[in-house]
């Protein structure tokens, strides 16, 4: 059994969809997340503290979009806090002004089987923000359209977006660890 600590019920949603409910527990604990760049000093940082409320093995995700028209790389892992303050609709009319739509969106997932044990896995999609739709999706979906498919995230089934998505492409890297071990 895995515990993923989460409280967004639509990220464990799609952890369940994709490692199967048997295989993976929420846990929603609300930890502190550091301000940093680097994602894997969020994730490791979050996995410490989470070790205070509960016993091993944990996964810990982390999210980030990166726009070209924020410097090529902003709001990185801060992408919680600039959709808590601006909206999709401002990330749309951020690439909107500057005319630099390209963006891309990174999944790491930590599994930590004890405190000395963590390995990370990545995955991306290379994108553009689009003009928001309104949509059953969550977080970014809604203004993120991959580059090579016909589809944005918000545009997509629940089913069309698990079998493409980076936290897809992270999992499926966890998933074949576990099965190696």
């Amino acid at each position: 059994m895995l515990y993923f600590i989460t409280g967004n019920k639509n990220k464990f949603k799609e952890f369940q969809d994709i490692l199967g409910e048997e295989n993976v527990e929420q846990l929603d604990i609300d930890l502190p997340e550091i301000q940093e760049v680097d994602p894997h000093k969020i994730i490791t940082y979050k996995l410490q503290e989470a070790l205070k409320h509960h016993k091993w093995p944990l996964v810990i995700e982390d999210t980030s979009l990166y726009m070209q028209c924020l410097w090529g790389n902003l709001p990185w892992p801060l992408i919680k806090r600039f959709l808590q303050e601006l909206k999709n609709e401002w990330l749309y009319q951020l690439a909107k002004n500057t005319d630099k739509y390209e963006a891309k969106a990174t999944t790491i997932i930590a599994y930590a089987k004890n405190e000395n044990e963590i390995e990370f896995f990545e995955g991306t999609v290379e994108g553009k923000i689009i003009e928001p739709i309104h949509t059953w999706d969550f977080g970014r979906g809604p203004v993120f359209h991959p580059t090579w498919h016909e589809k944005s995230y918000g545009a997509m089934t629940k089913e069309e977006k698990n079998e493409i998505s980076m936290r897809r492409i992270a999992l499926n890297k966890l998933k074949t660890f576990l099965e190696d071990k």
